[in-house]
């Protein structure tokens, strides 16, 4: 019985209590797959990305239905395809794994392997959940730009250092330029900032140096900064 399942058909009936079976189970698989993705996005997600995940299987299923051992029909199903054009801004990699993803399981479902689509699947998914409780490949440190205005009185070379290392925070000097008629500097850091800083303390010890003129501590660096 279990071999049964987890045999691979080197080819699939098209038969109505077949293709009912292959879409059931496609759905379901489509449907734990976007469960999956939706307890391990953190950052959010859209109703219309899940709700492609669950119909993906499904459609990769019923053209390898369709398609079979012709290899006529492949090509014209491979024609009208080419016609279609997807137009979308490039997605998250993990977004794009899932999409590969429940193409695999539609697929397994498709050439009539439902054992292996169903073991491969809750494999996956079990290990996604994992991955995502154990905070695997979560940076421990974050990468910021500083924005500080200076006197010109101020040496710009090593007038935080001593802070930054009090901190121990990275830094490298990215632009320096000057304001209000050559009376001010402004310095522009790339900083690394550890999990243990705390930025109001690393802040007001900047605003002390100097003298509590502008500053800003930006989440992401960006090209302008630079």
């Amino acid at each position: 019985m279990l071999d049964s399942l987890f045999t691979v058909a080197t080819s699939t009936e098209l038969t109505f209590t077949n293709a009912l079976l292959t879409i059931f189970i496609a759905i379901a698989l489509g449907g734990i797959i976007s469960y999956t993705y939706m307890k391990t996005n953190a950052s959010g997600y859209s109703q219309s990305f899940t709700l492609t995940m669950v119909l993906l299987p499904v459609i990769v299923a019923i053209i390898i239905l369709l398609i079979g051992s012709n290899v006529a029909r492949a090509f014209s199903l491979a024609g009208a395809f080419s016609i279609i054009r997807f137009r979308s801004a490039p997605g998250d990699p993990k977004d794009i794994t899932f999409v590969l993803f429940t193409m695999a399981s539609g697929l397994a479902c498709g050439v009539g392997s439902f054992g292996y689509a169903v073991l491969f699947t809750l494999i996956l998914c079990a290990l996604m959940f994992i991955l995502n409780r154990t905070n695997f490949g979560v940076r421990t440190t974050s990468q910021k730009t500083l924005k500080v205005t200076i006197p010109e009185s101020l040496g710009y070379e090593e007038a935080f250092a001593e802070v930054f290392n009090k901190y121990n925070v990275g830094y490298e000097l990215k632009k320096i330029r000057t304001t209000e008629l050559g009376s001010l500097y402004e310095l522009v850091y790339a900083v690394t900032l550890g999990e243990a800083v705390n930025q109001k303390e690393f802040l007001d010890a900047i605003r002390t140096r100097n003298g509590n003129l502008d500053l800003s501590l930006t989440m992401t660096p960006t090209a302008n900064d630079y």
